[in-house]
């Protein structure tokens, strides 16, 4: 199992990457989905924004995009990308830290790859429901 995080020409806010790793390990684990590769690019909106043109057909910001490379969907082996613009602005939008927000997200991510979705209503409230309680885990508040 790989987990490699880069930053495209974007600040590096993320600390204890060593931790993060064995945390989506055992979020993974969790929730019952093999984990085979994972790598996080965290970059700017104007990157982001080319991928979800170019990948989605998509015309606009968004603060993540993920993708299943793999063939296997009880394996996952995904590419997620992570735009730090979106981050800073969610997070002062939202009140909370850039570090909140940024792990917030790198949890979004990871549950679309468990196979969580988030178009509905219910979806989402599952979704947000998820990410609470894994940066309640993962934070020990």
């Amino acid at each position: 199992m790989a987990i490699q995080f880069t930053s495209h020409e974007v600040k590096d806010y993320l600390k204890e990457k060593r931790k993060l790793k064995l945390f989506l390990a055992e979020l993974f684990s969790t929730e019952g989905q093999g984990l085979k590769s994972l790598h996080f690019v965290f970059c700017s909106d104007a990157y982001l924004l080319e991928i979800n043109k170019q990948f989605l057909q998509h015309d606009t910001y968004t603060d993540i995009v993920t993708f299943e490379m793999g063939e296997d969907p009880t394996v996952t082996e995904g590419e997620i990308y992570i735009s730090v613009d979106r981050v800073l602005d969610n997070a002062e939008k939202f009140k909370v830290t850039i570090s909140h927000e940024l792990h917030r997200v790198i949890f979004h991510g990871a549950l679309h790859l468990c196979g969580f979705k988030d178009k509905s209503k219910k979806e989402s409230a599952l979704m947000r429901s998820k990410e609470d309680e894994y940066l309640e885990k993962y934070f020990g508040k």
